[in-house]
């Protein structure tokens, strides 16, 4: 039997590939929830997604590799580990939230088993994606994707199409900053 070879993105100049290649796995996505909830040991882990130990210790270790989460030793004898969120992790945190919004919206006609609450008053809330300089929410057609400084000639093409339709007449990229830039046309 023939088993298909898994696609690498980790080399894609997209950063939604480069972060599937991280977390793009069902099990990655659900440790991560569980790791933001507070678990570090494996059979915490274990106990609450119902995973085979073979295929934790897998993702444990990728997500470790990925930078996502750091592994501390807590006994010698036998040697097991805790693990640990790192920055990087921590900031994934507002994508498992995006990800549970939209499955409560979608993915669950007999009403939400978990809620978002404010902690002070236990009131639920609607998380909304904004932007962080206007706190206006990101909404199509106001916001859009644009070739960002490091895009290629192909993927600036991509997007300048794409756009036209929201943002007429703007050749503009985007600088590190968030800054817009006017882009020199060069005749042909």
């Amino acid at each position: 039997m023939m088993s298909m070879q898994r696609k690498s993105f980790g080399q894609m100049v997209c950063p939604i590939a480069r972060s599937l290649e991280r977390v793009g796995e069902w099990w990655s996505i659900l440790i991560l929830r569980d790791a933001l909830h507070g678990l570090t040991r494996f059979d915490q882990f274990q106990r609450s997604l119902g995973i085979a130990p073979n295929i934790l210790t897998r993702r444990l270790d990728a997500l470790v590799e990925a930078g996502l989460l750091e592994r501390r030793r807590y006994s010698e004898r036998p040697p097991r580990y805790e693990y640990f969120l790192t920055a990087r992790g921590r900031d994934f945190r507002p994508v498992v939230v995006a990800l549970f919004a939209w499955g409560n919206k979608h993915f669950a006609p007999e009403g939400a088993s978990v809620l978002l609450v404010n902690t002070k008053t236990g009131d639920a809330v609607d998380p909304i994606l904004v932007d962080r300089a206007t706190g206006r929410p990101i909404k199509e057609p106001e916001y859009a994707f644009a070739a960002g400084p490091a895009a290629s000639e192909r993927t600036r093409r991509k997007y300048a199409s794409a756009n036209r339709a929201t943002v007429p007449g703007k050749q503009d990229s985007i600088t590190a900053d968030g800054k817009r830039t006017a882009r020199k046309r060069t005749a042909k």
